[in-house]
């Protein structure tokens, strides 16, 4: 990109030939003059962390109530920890960097107070009406809620940045446009309608490192979140063949190390093991596909991102082990069903009396009908954090439940 600042090079550097290039980007829903020092996914980037739904992450659960510990992560942390790795996959494969690290920081914004509890209690209430969905939430959010400028809705993200946001974990309907997963969420249909996000075909690579580097983030981290909380050990960590090897080769080579810091060498070390094992195996695909632009990726047929068959089995046994022991732990769940019936009421509160909202939120409501009257409650709902949802419970219940 050449410009009046001078050929100085702002983010348009060598990519692979099938890497996603700023310079040719399919554009945004509103046509907009581009900056001369930031190439379209870099300002995107920019965008995402200046929105309120990106501060509002700080205080929106991962697995652990926020106010249970300040050193737990958040959906905040977690966003910025994916991002990192995201990255970093993206540099190893001559990806877009700015590209991947946008789709990481922005593919949360969706999700509800409480974690996944919250997801389910509000599909649960929204099932006359479509459900609830984070994705679809997330683009409704980047699309139509954020109110920060005077031309437009939304943020007006480029299309390889709301294409990454919705199908970063793979396509969303065959060729005849049937869900491959179920009915598409409405939002995401009729935004398609508009600027077509292509849902029966692959994200981009950058995506794809976006969605991997999730998993990576949070099979790791809530490793570190667990022992923390007193709910995992090392020596339960050792029956589970992933970190149980890393804890072998630690232990035997610090053998009087805390247990503190056995718990973080554990960590780095894992992540480290899994993302070398993801560009091993992407570059094999890589070679074996030769895709020959980004287009060619989203048409491959298969993502291309993944993790060695090898790799998958041990991801696969630690998931299993992460649910047993901890995101089914009986104190997690207790918070769990406090944290639903909050929830629950807010929204039965909110159905019942718009008014109960405030400004900005209940007009016209009064006279809408109910599909609309319950969308706009879920939109309200979704954008808390938790200590607001504590907060508005509070104020409208005599009794709140104490969450930890």
């Amino acid at each position: 990109m050449t410009n009046e600042l001078g050929d100085i090079g702002f983010g348009y550097r060598p990519r692979a030939a099938y890497a996603c290039d700023p310079g040719n980007s399919r554009g945004r829903l509103f046509d907009e003059v581009e900056s001369p020092t930031r190439t379209p996914f870099q300002r995107d980037r920019d965008r995402i962390i200046h929105s309120t739904a990106f501060r509002r992450l700080k205080h929106k659960t991962q697995v652990f109530i926020a106010h249970e510990g300040d050193h737990y992560r958040t959906r905040l942390t977690h966003s910025i920890e994916v991002a990192q790795i995201a990255r970093a996959l993206a540099r190893a494969l001559r990806g877009d960097e700015d590209l991947a690290e946008a789709v990481a920081l922005v593919h949360d914004f969706g999700h509800t107070p409480f974690g996944h509890t919250g997801e389910d209690a509000l599909n649960e209430k929204m099932v006359t009406w479509g459900g609830f969905d984070h994705n679809a939430q997330s683009l409704r959010i980047v699309t139509r809620l954020e109110a920060r400028y005077a031309e437009f809705d939304g943020l007006n993200l480029t299309w390889e940045t709301l294409e990454g946001l919705v199908k970063h974990n793979g396509p969303l309907t065959d060729a005849n446009g049937k869900g491959l997963k179920g009915p598409v969420p409405q939002a995401i249909r009729d935004y398609s309608q508009l600027h077509d996000l292509e849902l029966d075909r692959f994200a981009g690579i950058e995506a794809q490192c976006a969605a991997i580097a999730d998993d990576i983030a949070y099979n790791t981290h809530d490793i570190d979140d667990g022992l923390r909380a007193g709910l995992l050990t090392l020596d339960m960590l050792e029956t589970v063949s992933l970190p149980g090897t890393i804890l072998k080769g630690v232990r035997a080579r610090y053998p009087s190390l805390d247990a503190v810091r056995t718990g973080h060498e554990l960590m780095r070390r894992q992540i480290t093991a899994m993302v070398e094992d993801v560009i091993k195996s992407t570059t094999a695909n890589l070679d074996r596909i030769r895709p020959r632009s980004a287009d060619a990726v989203r048409a491959a047929g298969e993502t291309m991102v993944v993790f060695s068959a090898e790799m998958a089995a041990l991801e696969k046994e630690l998931k299993a082990f992460l649910y047993k022991h901890l995101y089914r732990h009986t104190e997690v769940m207790r918070v769990r069903a406090d944290a639903e019936q909050i929830v629950k009421n807010l929204f039965d509160a909110y159905f019942a009396d718009p008014r109960a909202m405030p400004d900005g939120w209940r007009e016209g409501l009064d006279r809408a009908d109910d599909r609309i009257k319950a969308r706009s409650v879920a939109d309200f709902l979704a954008g808390m954090t938790d200590t607001y949802a504590l907060k508005e419970h509070r104020r409208l219940f005599d009794h709140t439940p104490e969450l930890g």
